[in-house]
């Protein structure tokens, strides 16, 4: 999903000469995989307890093999987005039921924590790929095989899920899921944390999406821009499960927040300078931003009831696509509206500091429905 989600910036450079795409098209178009999951995600949980989550998983998988096909072969702004909206909706059914079936296999056991951040962490590996490898297959063979690489990454999927997958007991349980099952209270402790996954994944976007020609700007090749942005991935890979390992330590949820939120907005300001900074900012933007994930995830935990938790995440979800689906065109309207490259990291800047103040929030309501 990572590498399919990453296949369109990638290939920028090549769609926005071929198709006469401005940086706003570009931005509604990598928001677009995303936007589905606002109308998706809560029903797609009712698919999976209905027809099977490897089902609708396999369903996913075809739909992104064939956005990813559609989208190779578009030749104009709508029927790209098309294609990317149809990938996308497949992009939502995986990562929904896919979070159920990890957590269905390591529900009560100690490695939890770790098997679910491994999973968050199969994202920035796939767009860590998508930037290594698509870029230069797009400059030496059109953006066109690029984008059609993407469905054969998904086609390998789709045969490890039919084949290589034992379902869980758990796989088709039904599961009660009304709004009777959540309080008020629960329902915006819940809103506010997702707010803040949804923060973390637009940001990410609009990052990996907008920060590369700022390091051309540096004076770096676009090659060797790529390869920076890819270290930065890894880079995030590793922050991730040393986030986790150090609140797993007793490090304070609010310094992990704190060095997440504050440290990865300095360097995204650094970034938009577009001087010699900005290469080493954007690799201590990855090394810094993954901390606070396994605090971020843990958050609906503390906030639900075990009988409000799958309506409680369904909602959590939402609120991550609303982020990736609205941030990066939000930020792509800015650059055009300013004339200025910079306009979308300063964009994003503010919204990763906000993490800091909506985590206190989270915080003073939690407390307050303890006490």
């Amino acid at each position: 999903m990572g590498f399919q989600f990453q296949s369109l910036a990638s290939a920028a450079a090549g769609l926005t000469k071929d198709l006469g795409l401005s940086q706003a098209d570009l931005g509604t178009l990598i928001g677009l995989y995303f936007l589905p999951g606002v109308l998706l995600a809560l029903p797609g949980g009712a698919l999976g307890r209905r027809y099977g989550d490897r089902r609708i998983v396999m369903v996913g998988l075809f739909l992104m093999i064939t956005g990813g096909i559609a989208a190779s072969i578009a030749t104009a702004f709508i029927p790209l987005a098309v294609a990317r909206t149809l990938a996308g909706i497949g992009g939502v059914l995986l990562n929904v039921l896919m979070s159920k079936m990890v957590i269905d296999w390591f529900a009560g056991r100690k490695d939890l924590s770790m098997a679910m951040a491994i999973f968050v962490n199969s994202f920035p590996v796939g767009v860590g790929l998508a930037i290594a490898i698509l870029g230069p297959l797009a400059s030496s063979t059109g953006w066109h095989s690029a984008l059609a690489a993407t469905s054969g990454l998904a086609a390998a999927a789709l045969v490890l899920i039919a084949f290589g997958y034992r379902p869980h007991s758990n796989d088709r349980a039904a599961q009660a899921a009304t709004m009777a099952g959540i309080s008020t209270r629960e329902a915006m402790l819940v809103c506010i944390a997702g707010t803040m996954w949804g923060i973390f994944n637009g940001g990410f976007s609009v990052m990996f999406s907008f920060a590369p020609p700022m390091l051309a700007q540096g004076g770096i090749a676009p090659v060797t821009s790529g390869l920076i942005g890819a270290a930065a991935t890894w880079l995030l890979v590793a922050s991730v499960i040393l986030g986790g390992f150090l609140a797993q330590r007793g490090l304070s949820p609010t310094i992990l927040i704190m060095l997440g939120s504050v440290v990865w907005a300095g360097c995204l300001g650094t970034i938009a300078l577009g001087n010699t900074l900005s290469a080493p900012a954007l690799l201590l933007a990855g090394s810094a931003m993954g901390l606070p994930v396994g605090v971020i995830m843990s958050l609906p935990a503390q906030a639900l009831r075990p009988e409000s938790r799958a309506l409680g995440m369904g909602i959590f979800y939402t609120w991550l696509y609303i982020g990736h689906g609205l941030i990066p065109p939000i930020a792509g309207h800015l650059q055009d509206a300013f004339a200025n490259p910079v306009a979308p990291l300063y964009f994003a800047a503010v919204l990763t500091f906000s993490m800091l103040p909506l985590y206190w929030v989270f915080r003073a309501g939690l407390l307050r429905t303890t006490a």
